[in-house]
């Protein structure tokens, strides 16, 4: 008989269940990898407990509650008719969107298509003077964001004159301030039409226009050469075109 040992011999299922544990645990160890991947009943609970979910970063929160505190804090901006104490305030702003350094800070500068002036404080108060006629403006907390003029002919109103902040352009304030204007024009005085002119040369400032409902009539004006008043031009190819729109589906 062999010698006693002092151990229990291991029966072949023992060895079998030894060898299985001794597996599972082994991947309990390295597999890691599967709790990332949401394996298990306590990594599907982390889950839905929102523990793995990733932090935002600290800078996007800062940005977020940033862009809140403006969207809430800023008033809306209030149309109203200008009068004569406004002048100044429109010429300054009227050059600074169509003339100079500071017009190639927005996108409707003429900068380079004309030198000189787009406008001054006589011919407003001519345009503020005139039956019919009035300068639109659109502020915030007292200050001027954008301005147009508007004029009654007949069926159709004229705009023109149109000028927004360079540092505010592209956010909207313009389509605002054209709106309005369309609803005067429409229900206020009950014109049909609303016209303007723009130099064939702005092709980005008509299309603007076209995404807004206007359209290019073919109808052409010359621009006034020799009139220093209304700029001096830096080509020789300028002219005007009429955009008109349909004012019927303007709301009130």
């Amino acid at each position: 008989m062999p010698a006693a040992t002092g151990k229990r011999a291991r029966t072949p299922q023992a060895a079998s269940a030894s060898r299985q544990g001794s597996s599972h645990s082994g991947r309990r160890k390295s597999g890691t990898g599967n709790a990332s991947l949401g394996e298990g009943p306590v990594e599907r609970l982390r889950q839905q407990a929102g523990v793995n979910r990733r932090p935002v970063p600290g800078h996007r929160r800062r940005r977020a509650r940033r862009y809140h505190g403006r969207m809430t804090t800023l008033p809306t901006p209030a149309f109203r008719t200008a009068n004569a104490a406004d002048i100044p305030a429109i010429v300054a702003l009227v050059e600074s969107a169509y003339r100079g350094d500071s017009g190639r800070r927005g996108w409707t500068t003429e900068s380079d298509l004309l030198d000189g002036q787009r406008t001054d404080a006589a011919d407003v108060a001519d345009a503020m003077a005139r039956p019919d006629s009035r300068i639109l403006l659109l502020e915030r907390d007292g200050r001027l964001l954008a301005s147009c003029h508007l004029e009654r002919k007949g069926e159709a109103a004229y705009f023109g004159m149109f000028a927004v902040d360079p540092s505010l352009q592209a956010g909207g304030l313009g389509k605002q301030l054209l709106g309005e204007a369309e609803r005067i024009a429409r229900h206020a005085w009950g014109c049909r039409l609303m016209e303007m002119t723009v130099i064939v040369q702005r092709e980005e400032l008509i299309a603007w226009y076209e995404r807004r409902g206007y359209r290019r009539t073919g109808d052409y004006k010359p621009f006034p050469y020799g009139q220093e008043r209304f700029g001096i031009p830096r080509r020789d190819d300028l002219r005007f075109e009429v955009l008109v729109k349909e004012l019927a589906e303007v709301a009130a």
